[in-house]
């Protein structure tokens, strides 16, 4: 088996080596083609003398008939070779043989302004190479008209193309190896880096969440590393908030499940069965705020924006959310004595959103604003439109200092003083949706100086 590393150092030197082989594969098959060819055009340039030479000794004999009158020194000179045969053929106009040995005719009958013709065929068995010339008479010389083939077989020139062949493959052969040795320490070396790096991560603790170093890291990895930490980045902020939250789950459900097993040890130690039935009463109210504040521990997990990857967007009539969460508060703003009113804008007011957590954050910003605001007082649901969208609560309830105003937003803030019962996270989670909407809320003093506003303000929207 091949570590990762193994297989891309073996897939980047198959990337590399392997069309070097094959270039010399391709070079050396050229080679051969272009050194047959030159030894062809070499020898057969040969042939064809010889083949002038033989024409030279052709007479015409007593009778008028076709006659080679060579001398046996001519005949040793022209015809003799050490390496390869040498075969010739004087032959009359109508085929007849007159001298020499027997020789094939061309496949192909020559046109008639072909008067030297190169072919292949076999001569007493062997591949040779024939030139065939043709001669018309003529009269000065007294020559007459006459065939005569040459023939030769093709030892000197399989020699020389080899030999060509080899004095152009082998040094391009050395070049190759050479290459492909640089080749590979080029790759070894260039994967050192990666596999400092590798190392680097590999000895690194699973809770380590630092940025790695850039430094030695090839420019072209350097991307990567990069992108990894950002990553590590983000997973650090999501680490941190999880912590953060089970830091603060633990704290939180520390008292009211104090008081769940002091209140339930304190009703099984009565006898009375009046009594006890009292004492387990006032486990009910406890066990109400205990739901609540797990429900918002929840939610606010839910919403954090680095713990959520993306969040489904639609678009959504803010005046009919902004209706329907005041709707359902009228209940309990007439069991506090509260007058819950509702101001629309004129128009529809279309904004891209997520109607549940939207709903959500309303429901915070009213529960809050009818929890503090006191008997007989108002709270306000006015929807205003434009070029930024927005939705405001208006409470009567006790005004919030300025220096407080952005501290209410923290997690388990609450005002010193304030007798109402709350966990302290509903505006935390109210902020948190926003952030997620791309949203503010602001809080300041209501209009008519008595009680506060929170404006949930959207940015600009621009259907599409």
């Amino acid at each position: 088996m091949f570590s990762n590393r193994q297989l891309l150092r073996r897939q980047l030197l198959t990337w590399l080596l392997v069309p070097l082989f094959l270039l010399l594969s391709t070079d050396t098959f050229i080679s051969y083609w272009v050194a047959v060819s030159f030894s062809q055009r070499a020898h057969d340039r040969t042939l064809v003398e010889i083949a002038r030479e033989v024409s030279l000794y052709l007479r015409r004999a007593n009778g008028g008939a076709l006659a080679l009158q060579m001398p046996a020194e001519a005949r040793r000179l022209l015809l003799n070779d050490p390496v390869d045969r040498v075969y010739f053929q004087v032959a009359a106009p109508d085929g007849r043989a007159v001298a020499g040995s027997s020789l094939p005719a061309p496949d192909r009958k020559p046109t008639p302004s072909a008067r030297e013709v190169i072919y292949d065929a076999r001569a007493n068995g062997d591949p040779v190479r024939i030139v065939e010339l043709t001669l018309d008479a003529d009269a000065i010389s007294g020559r007459p008209a006459a065939v005569v083939r040459v023939a030769e077989t093709m030892d000197k020139r399989n020699n020389l193309a080899r030999e060509i062949l080899l004095s152009v493959v082998i040094p391009q052969l050395l070049l190759i190896l050479i290459a492909g040795i640089v080749v590979w320490i080029g790759v070894v070396r260039g994967l050192a880096p990666l596999q400092r790096l590798q190392r680097s991560l590999a000895s690194r603790s699973h809770l380590d969440c630092s940025p790695v170093s850039e430094e030695g890291v090839p420019g072209e990895v350097r991307p990567v590393v990069h992108s990894f930490n950002e990553l590590l980045a983000r997973l650090n902020r999501v680490l941190t908030h999880q912590s953060r939250f089970i830091s603060d789950a633990a704290h939180q459900l520390k008292t009211p499940i104090a008081a769940l097993s002091t209140q339930y040890q304190v009703a099984m130690r009565e006898r009375d069965p009046e009594r006890m039935r009292l004492a387990i009463e006032r486990l009910s109210p406890m066990l109400e705020r205990l739901s609540r504040l797990v429900s918002q521990l929840l939610s606010l997990a839910r919403n954090e924006p680095e713990a959520v990857p993306t969040v489904a967007m639609d678009w959504l009539d803010l005046n009919a959310l902004a209706l329907e969460a005041a709707t359902d508060w009228v209940p309990e703003a007439r069991k506090r004595r509260i007058d819950l009113g509702f101001e629309a804008a004129a128009a529809p007011v279309m904004v891209r959103g997520d109607a549940g957590r939207l709903r959500e954050l309303l429901d915070n910003l009213l529960d809050n604003a009818i929890r503090y605001t006191a008997e007989g007082q108002n709270v306000t649901v006015q929807v205003t439109g434009g070029a930024a969208p927005g939705v405001a609560i208006n409470d009567d309830g006790p005004s919030i200092p300025p220096h407080e105003r952005e501290r209410v937003f923290e997690r388990f803030h609450r005002l010193l003083g304030s007798s109402q019962d709350g966990s302290g996270l509903g505006l935390a989670i109210a902020q948190e949706i926003a952030r997620l909407h791309g949203a503010r809320i602001d809080l300041s003093e209501d209009t008519d100086g008595i009680g506060n506003t929170f404006a949930v303000s959207f940015p600009p929207q621009l259907p599409g």
